[in-house]
């Protein structure tokens, strides 16, 4: 690449996945950054075809964990493209499974982990194991909030948990005693933390992800954790990079847990890692961001609901005062911002050869909302949070996005959510299948279930309840035609809320 020559970008999007980057993340980039959509199943071709044409140089974008497989043949359609992160470096991304074998390959530390795909393997190693035991879904995406882990006190309860489950394969833990009952989340770039925080169970609970309830806090992150997450980031060779991290609370010694590249980050998180990619990509023409070491300690302290809507903040670096009274914690330099080295198809650990694995990745692929994923029909208006962390592509911010809003609104129809600006049709269509019937019944809906019916006023609500008194009930939704205050476009607007009861 010439000095002054800068890369052609892409945007790599998916249908029904929430988009990480968007061009307002690369903010002073100053060429056109095109967009190449996967529409999967068969759309291999098409989509190298399209990069191709394009004249993509690098591509930037998470791959989701039902699609990794195929991307792997399509970065070797494109050899000469970078995969921003690379598929290597996504590779923990996949499966619990496969953050395993990264994590035992680099020997890094993580809790003692057994993978067996021979049931009754694994059930004589839980007969002897140390209890409690952390029993999780290994294979598919894994970002559900907690939703298919589980905790074991005994070989009964983890005997009839796979029964029940039918996870295949066992992938189970020994649960570390968390200090504070609680893991921490870090988050680096160029291998630098840029946040971290604690995460606390709700009194009563012990999985500590906050979507499920509980509370964060940003003070007392000991250095050994950060050192860990650096350690891991490295090895996976990340330029952005999360860990969830466990202390022991017997010897303080920090365990991962989990780590991807695939996180839920507030705008700013996202801006800092594009100013970081943007000063790679342009071989230092755009400068390297600065983020103060402990700066989520005062980001910290601003209202969550702010700081949804602030973008680009930035740190300048430190400079002493003239008369030279000044303090630098020599820290900041040991955790320094640096380009991530190039990976290797040898940085990949081995697989395991599965027997008998009961879904196959191509089944996988279009929706991860099989009876296996999805247990019940969701009805967001009393969905908890891991309920909405369910939903196909789903991230924490937005998933705590639809709850706050929800807490102010009833949602009678799906497209009720586009209201909330993160939401779109695409997103809608794939969670149709999983959303519950939530329209009002209307011959049951009180006044006050009427007034809260979108498009309806407190006047109209009252019209409506008198003409069903008067007719004793609607035998159709078309009978809405005949209520005062309700012309063509008014039903037009308000029939797909309603229902007629059994």
């Amino acid at each position: 690449m010439k000095k002054n020559k800068l890369p052609k970008l892409g945007f790599l999007y998916m249908d029904y996945v929430l988009r990480f980057f968007d061009y307002s993340n690369f903010k002073g980039w100053p060429e056109k950054i095109e967009e190449v959509t996967y529409h999967w199943k068969n759309d291999k071709d098409r989509f190298v075809k399209e990069v191709k044409r394009k004249k993509i140089e690098i591509l930037i974008g998470n791959i989701p964990a039902t699609a990794y497989d195929t991307f792997v043949q399509i970065s070797k359609e494109l050899p000469d493209v970078r995969f921003v992160p690379s598929l290597e470096t996504q590779f923990p991304n996949k499966s619990k499974e496969n953050v395993t074998l990264f994590a035992k390959k680099y020997n890094l530390a993580i809790p003692k982990t057994e993978i067996f795909y021979d049931k009754n393997e694994g059930y004589e190693y839980l007969k002897k194991a140390k209890y409690p035991q952390i029993i999780k879904r290994s294979y598919g995406p894994s970002n559900y909030g907690g939703y298919f882990v589980h905790k074991a006190d005994s070989y009964e309860e983890a005997h009839k948990l796979l029964e029940e489950k039918k996870y295949n394969p066992i992938y189970t833990q020994d649960a570390i005693p968390l200090k504070y009952s609680g893991d921490l989340r870090v988050m680096l770039i160029g291998h630098k933390p840029i946040c971290a925080f604690w995460r606390f169970s709700e009194e009563g609970g012990w999985i500590t992800n906050t979507s499920q309830g509980g509370s964060m806090s940003y003070e007392k992150v000991p250095m050994n954790a950060l050192e860990l997450a650096v350690e891991v980031s490295k090895a996976a060779k990340a330029e952005y990079w999360a860990c969830d991290i466990g202390i022991d609370k017997n010897t303080d010694k920090p365990y991962i847990i989990e780590c991807a590249t695939a996180f839920a980050a507030f705008p700013y998180i996202r801006d800092w890692i594009c100013q970081y990619l943007m000063w790679d990509f342009s071989n230092g023409r755009f400068p390297k961001p600065h983020v103060p070491l402990f700066s989520w300690e005062e980001l910290g302290k601003i209202d969550p609901n702010l700081l949804r809507t602030m973008r680009h903040i930035g740190f300048s670096k430190y400079k002493p005062s003239c008369d030279g009274t000044w303090y630098i914690d020599k820290k900041e330099d040991d955790f320094d911002m640096e380009l991530a080295q190039e990976s290797l198809e040898s940085d990949l650990p081995e697989p395991i050869e599965p027997k008998n694995l009961p879904i196959k990745e191509e089944l996988l692929e279009l929706s991860t909302n099989s009876e296996d994923c999805i247990e019940k029909k969701i009805n967001i208006n009393c969905a908890t949070l891991t309920d909405i962390m369910t939903l196909h592509a789903m991230q924490e911010d937005l998933a705590v996005e639809i709850n706050e809003y929800t807490k102010e609104n009833i949602v009678t129809d799906c497209s009720d959510l586009l209201d909330i600006e993160s939401i779109d049709e695409q997103m809608l269509e794939s969670w149709k299948e999983d959303l519950d019937d939530m329209r009002f019944d209307i011959n049951s809906a009180d006044l006050d279930d009427l007034k809260s019916i979108k498009g309806i006023s407190d006047k109209l609500a009252q019209i409506i309840l008198e003409q069903r008194e008067k007719k004793d009930k609607f035998t159709s939704i078309d009978e809405l035609k005949d209520v005062k205050g309700i012309g063509k476009n008014k039903f037009c607007q308000i029939k797909a809320r309603f229902k007629i009861g059994e």
